[in-house]
């Protein structure tokens, strides 16, 4: 077996597409160390430069999407891509261009994992992108095939009122095949999420809600459920581990500065 071959089989590589947050507590540095906790590699693109702290997002500028896909079609070119995972785009331009590549991936990789982490605006509100958000997350949600919000997000997504009586009815009118409705926004002792299969709903997980707040909990979840995808694994196995191991990771989380606190992302992975 030659060397690269080798490589290819033990580190499954993760195409990341997010904004760089100077903090390092979401966006791409927390995906890098998220997807190698789960024993794979990130190959990180940036869509947007952030001016933000562990609590608010002060001002955001979309990388141009010519140059947001230079840096993915070089990666394309020469690397095995075993799973993407997508965060904010920046700007609905980028959000097109990276729906084309992802478009060609697909051609050759049919079943190649996408993990979209809709993220609208930041746990305090503050805007993530340029352009409509919610009109970006429309671009990329038909080629993933898995979805992360917490239900505000989807109520958003839907075009329903936040906290609609009976709303998981309606996330068959999502159309990536897969669904895991977060419920970590909400108050109560426990949070519940909701994984739905083409609308219908497959599991519940109840986690022990944490006390404080956290910042780049979404993306911890959605890049370490990347990782496992990449290794090959079932969804049903993927999203144990990934849930097990975002759950810890806010459980030993750390403070930078009073506020949000930073999940610890490098723990040992259930690999």
């Amino acid at each position: 077996m030659t060397l690269h071959m080798t490589h290819r089989a033990s580190v499954p590589a993760v195409l990341v597409f997010a904004g760089l947050d100077p903090g390092g507590g979401a966006g791409l540095a927390a995906d890098v160390l998220a997807i190698a906790a789960q024993g794979a590699h990130a190959l990180p693109v940036a869509t947007a430069l952030t001016v933000q702290d562990n609590n608010r997002v002060h001002a955001v500028q979309a990388v141009d999407a010519a140059f947001v896909l230079a840096q993915a079609q070089a990666l394309v070119d020469s690397v095995e891509i075993r799973a993407v995972k997508l965060g904010i785009p920046g700007s609905r331009a980028n959000a097109r261009a990276i729906a084309g590549l992802l478009r060609g991936l697909r051609e050759r990789h049919p079943r190649l994992p996408v993990v979209l982490d809709p993220v609208l605006a930041s746990g305090h509100g503050d805007a993530l992108a340029e352009d409509d958000p919610v009109a970006i997350v429309n671009e990329l949600l038909p080629l993933a095939s898995i979805a992360l919000p917490n239900e505000p997000e989807a109520c958003a997504i839907a075009g329903f009122p936040c906290a609609i009586a009976g709303f998981p009815c309606a996330v068959g009118d999502f159309p990536c095949a897969h669904l895991l409705l977060t419920g970590g926004h909400g108050d109560g002792r426990v949070v519940e999420n909701r994984w739905y299969t083409h609308g219908r709903l497959v599991r519940r997980w109840r986690w022990p809600r944490l006390p404080g707040a956290f910042h780049g909990s979404g993306c911890t979840l959605a890049a370490s459920l990347a990782g496992r995808l990449a290794h090959g694994e079932a969804m049903a196995a993927a999203l144990d581990a990934a849930q097990a191991y975002c759950h810890g990771a806010l459980a030993q989380s750390f403070a930078i500065a009073p506020g949000q606190r930073i999940p610890r992302r490098f723990l040992s992975s259930t690999m």
